[in-house]
């Protein structure tokens, strides 16, 4: 490309050898079909074309990520859920892979990889591909591993990227019906009257199962023996079996059971009652004060996913979450709509892992 004059205006001319515009610019010789350039025109010509050479490079890098955030989905998307189907993370998990389906035009497929309290599937999701078709499901209890497990084998906040708080429900205390307490009171004074009998199930060590019943024991002085299991789903399935007596569950679990009758909540862990099981009293209410504990779920990439895809998913779930399908599943498992995406939601995490770290110390709790 070259610069001619014509009619008292610069335009754009194709030539087909650069090296002859470049030696007729050089030597003052006119190209064919141009006037002869003045030494003022020719700055003039030389700052437009790099200015139009820096712009058309720009526009080259630039094009590719645009197309790539264009293009994708294009093959069903995977998104790792690190506990055992049933769960609270199922429980949010699927109506919004659901709701994502329809928007993205692509599955999202959901796979369960439980174990270690959620440690083995996010150390899983860490390692997959960065490309996009890989996301991680994960929970408040991944802010609590750092200060469970010593030698996990991945960082949260460095080997993920932070997409967005998708959940946020309350935990709430629920019995099998064959435990002697229909109030929270009568579980505390028999607890007390027996040390040691009752035992209650979490979704595994450094859950907030796990530190939702020790911090009630702390603030009880009961003696009650923990029972993790590999995730909320099975440990749902043994309370309300009776082979086990208590849990200290997130809503998103126990709503179904409890409002089904299979289960007896006596207290939500939380400031203030919840639509989704409106008779249930807060612990305050229940007379114990000072007892809230609530769990959320959220979303990650894997480190190194393509800004703009990150973008995209930011944006789809942000739709999503304001869908009806979404509204009336999160409305039943007790779950407010959360706006926390990006930025804020990375200082919301480590602001949570600084939080339960504390807690973990202050309870002496430590792996089983």
């Amino acid at each position: 490309m070259t610069l001619c004059r014509s009619g008292g205006l610069w335009v754009l001319a194709a030539m087909t050898d650069v090296l002859t515009m470049v030696a007729a610019i050089t030597e003052r010789q006119p190209v064919q079909g141009c006037q002869k350039y003045t030494g003022e025109m020719l700055m003039r010509v030389m700052k437009t074309l790099f200015a139009v050479a820096a712009a058309a490079a720009f526009a080259q890098a630039l094009a590719p990520g645009l197309a790539h955030a264009q293009a994708w989905p294009q093959k069903p998307i995977i998104l790792v859920v690190p506990f055992a189907a049933g769960g609270g993370t199922d429980a949010f998990g699927r109506p919004l892979a659901q709701q994502l389906d329809t928007q993205l035009g692509q599955r999202v497929l959901i796979e369960n990889r439980a174990g270690a309290g959620g440690t083995v599937g996010a150390s899983q999701a860490s390692k997959a591909a960065p490309d996009g078709y890989t996301f991680f499901m994960g929970a408040a209890h991944h802010t609590i591993a750092p200060a469970i497990y010593p030698k996990l084998d991945y960082d949260l906040e460095k080997d993920f990227i932070p997409i967005a708080l998708v959940a946020q429900p309350p935990q709430v205390v629920v019995v099998n019906p064959k435990v002697p307490a229909n109030t929270l009171a009568e579980l505390i004074a028999y607890a007390k009257a027996n040390p040691d009998k009752l035992n209650y199930a979490s979704a595994g060590a450094g859950t907030t199962h796990h530190l939702a019943g020790e911090l009630f024991k702390l603030l009880t002085k009961t003696q009650i023996r923990h029972v993790p299991f590999r995730g909320a789903g099975p440990a749902m399935q043994d309370l309300v079996a009776g082979h086990v007596d208590v849990m200290f569950d997130g809503l998103g679990t126990s709503a179904t059971q409890i409002n089904g009758g299979a289960l007896r909540a006596l207290a939500l862990a939380a400031p203030k009652r919840s639509p989704a099981v409106a008779n249930v009293p807060t612990a305050a209410e229940a007379g114990l004060n000072s007892y809230e504990v609530s769990t959320w779920y959220a979303i990650w990439a894997p480190k190194g996913t393509p800004p703009e895809i990150v973008e995209r998913m930011k944006k789809e779930i942000a739709t999503a979450l304001q869908s009806a399908l979404v509204k009336d599943a999160w409305a039943r498992n007790g779950s407010d709509v959360p706006s926390l995406a990006g930025a804020e939601f990375a200082a919301f995490v480590k602001s949570e892992i600084a939080r339960w770290g504390k807690v973990v110390k202050d309870a002496d709790v430590k792996l089983e």
